[in-house]
C-alpha cells in the first residue's frame, strides 16, 4: 500500500516543474508519512475504544412501561475514568523509517491521546535539512466529564423512541461530541406475574455516533508545512441491551448487559499545508489511516439505580468491562 502511494507521489509530483527536487526527497517523505501512520495509529486508538464505552452506557433510565406519549427531559453527566494502560505507548527507533529519537535515545515512553502532557523530540534528515518534530500531547485528564441532553418519548406499544446528544465539548488537547437515537421496547408487559413483584424487563436497540478531535502534528520541510495539526476519530457504533430491574421502595435497580458493533474511521484535518500545491498530502495521509480501520466488538456490563421525587428521577448508573464508565442524570417528566 505505501510503495503504491510513494509512486503515485512521485508521478504526481513530476507535473510540478521545480517543485519535486529528486526521487529520493520523494521516497522520504514518503517514510515521513508511514512513520506518521504509524504514530498516530498508537496515540488515538486508546480514545475511540474510550469513546465506544462513553457512549454505552446511561440509556434506560427505567424498565417500566411508561404511559403512551409521556415525554421526559433529562440532562446528564458522563465520567470516563482513562486507565493507566492507555494512557503512554512505547517507541523504539526501529520502529521507525524516517525519524529517530533525539539526543542517541533508542527508545521512549509518550503519551497517547488520553496521556500526559509530555513531550519529546523526533528528528529526521530531507535533503540536508533538519526535520525536528515534537510528539503531540494527551489530553492530561484522568476523568473525562462532559454533560449532555436525553429526551425520551413513549410510543405505543411498550416501545419509548431515546435520543441523546452533547455539545462539542472541549477537551484541554481536542474536541469530543456524541449524539445518539435509539427505541426500547418493555418485555415484562407480557410477563404479569413479575410485574406483580416489581420485576421489569426491556430490551433496547440504538446508536451512538462519536467525533473525537486532537492536535497532532505540524511538520515544517523545504516542500512547506504538511498540515496535518488535527487528527479525528469519528465511530459508528450500534448497541444492543437487555434490562432488568427490581423496585424497592422508591429505587428501582437495574442491571443490564450490553454488547456493541463500532466501525473507526480516522481521519486528519486542520489548515492544509503549502506542500499541497506540490502533491495532496493530507488525502495521502487519509487514504493511509484507511488501512487501519476496522470493526469492534465490545460486551459491557452496567448496573444502575432510578430514584423517584414526584417528577424527578435521579438516575446513576456505572458500565465496566474493558473501561469504566460513570453516569448520573436528572430526569423530568414533561407530562
Amino acid at each position: 500500500m505505501l510503495k503504491k502511494i510513494i509512486f503515485s507521489i512521485i508521478v504526481l509530483a513530476s507535473y510540478y516543474n521545480g517543485k519535486a527536487q529528486t526521487i529520493n526527497q520523494l521516497q522520504q517523505v514518503g517514510y515521513l508519512l508511514e512513520d506518521a501512520l504509524f504514530y498516530s495509529k498508537q496515540y488515538i486508538i486508546p480514545a475511540t475504544d474510550g469513546a465506544v464505552y462513553q457512549a454505552s452506557g446511561a440509556w434506560n433510565h427505567s424498565n417500566k412501561k411508561r404511559k403512551t406519549w409521556d415525554l421526559s427531559m433529562g440532562i446528564n453527566v458522563n465520567m470516563f475514568n482513562v486507565p493507566k494502560t492507555d494512557r503512554t505507548f512505547v517507541i523504539n527507533n526501529s520502529d521507525f523509517k524516517f525519524f529517530q529519537i533525539e539526543n542517541g535515545a533508542t527508545s521512549a515512553t509518550v503519551p497517547t491521546a488520553m496521556g500526559n502532557d509530555n513531550q519529546i523530540y523526533l528528528v529526521g534528515d530531507l535533503d540536508g535539512q533538519q526535520i525536528r518534530l515534537k510528539t503531540p500531547q494527551g489530553i492530561n485528564q484522568q476523568l473525562v466529564v462532559y454533560p449532555y441532553l436525553d429526551i425520551n418519548l413513549a410510543l405505543p406499544f411498550g416501545t419509548e423512541l431515546l435520543t441523546r446528544t452533547s455539545t462539542n465539548t472541549k477537551l484541554k488537547k481536542g474536541y469530543y461530541q456524541v449524539y445518539g437515537y435509539g427505541l426500547k421496547h418493555n418485555l415484562s408487559q407480557y410477563f404479569p406475574k413479575l410485574e406483580s413483584r416489581n420485576i421489569y424487563f426491556s430490551a433496547l436497540a440504538y446508536y451512538s455516533k462519536e467525533d473525537i478531535s486532537f492536535d497532532f502534528l505540524d511538520i515544517n520541510t523545504n516542500f512547506g508545512s504538511l498540515g496535518i495539526n488535527q487528527i479525528n476519530g469519528l465511530v459508528d457504533t450500534f448497541h444492543f441491551q437487555l434490562s432488568g430491574s427490581k423496585q424497592v421502595g422508591k429505587v428501582e435497580i437495574i442491571g443490564s448487559f450490553i454488547c456493541n458493533t463500532s466501525k473507526f474511521n480516522y481521519k486528519v484535518s486542520g489548515e492544509k499545508g503549502t506542500i499541497e500545491n506540490v502533491f495532496p498530502i493530507q488525502s495521502t495521509i487519509n487514504k493511509l489511516l484507511d488501512t487501519i480501520e476496522k470493526d469492534k466488538i465490545n460486551y459491557v456490563g452496567e448496573v444502575a439505580a432510578n430514584y423517584q421525587i414526584k417528577r424527578f428521577n435521579v438516575v446513576t448508573s456505572f458500565a465496566f468491562g474493558k473501561f469504566m464508565n460513570g453516569n448520573i442524570g436528572i430526569q423530568y417528566k414533561v407530562n
